[in-house]
């Protein structure tokens, strides 16, 4: 699987492709970030951005687009302009048909270094062991958005299953509810016969 991690920022959004699967090893196929310019509009730097990212979908075609899920903090003008550049890496990915999957911060450094609560500088150096990278990947946008990656990598099997397990749990409630519909019927049925 090929997964195009995004941190999203207004002024660097974090970009890297990971690729593996299972019972193989994973690798990177690429991390960088993609910038806007501080003194545009913000129009203006919402075109850099996705012209940036819509680059590295057309370059390395993911079958995943991995986000990282905006939450709430005390820069206000800060979450809104992720959240706009959320906004756009998922249009673009869904406007090609791929897959857009969000991934809180916590869910991430979890993944990666076991703890929810792991640091910026663990993430990466984290990061960089995974991947057997020479150097851990900066800045740490670019490591941040390898780290949403893997992340889904790891996460999208367990995830499937249980969405199967789900479904199927679902589609035997439904049978049961019908099976117990139809003795009743057939209960009702069989009194209706004996009076």
């Amino acid at each position: 699987m090929r997964i195009l991690g995004v941190d999203p920022g207004l002024t660097r959004c974090g970009v890297g492709v990971v690729e593996g699967g299972h019972r193989r090893g994973v690798s990177c196929l690429g991390v960088g970030v993609v910038r806007s310019p501080v003194d545009d509009e913000l129009p203006r730097r919402l075109v850099a951005i996705a012209d940036g990212v819509e680059e590295w979908i057309d370059q390395h075609e993911p079958e995943v687009v991995a986000i990282e899920r905006v939450f709430s903090q005390q820069n206000v003008r800060s979450v809104m302009g992720t959240a706009q550049v959320s906004g756009i890496v998922a249009l673009a990915a869904s406007r090609r048909d791929i897959e857009v999957a969000f991934h809180t911060p916590s869910s991430v450094k979890a993944a990666i270094s076991g703890s929810g609560k792991a640091d910026k500088r663990q993430v990466t150096a984290m990061v960089g062991k995974v991947l057997g990278m020479s150097s851990p990947p900066k800045p740490a946008d670019a490591a941040d958005a390898l780290a949403l990656a893997l992340c889904h990598l790891w996460r999208a099997p367990m995830v499937g299953r249980l969405a199967e397990a789900e479904q199927r749990a679902a589609e035997l409630a439904r049978n049961h509810q019908q099976r117990l519909r139809q003795a009743a019927r057939d209960s009702s049925g069989t009194r209706g016969n004996h009076r």
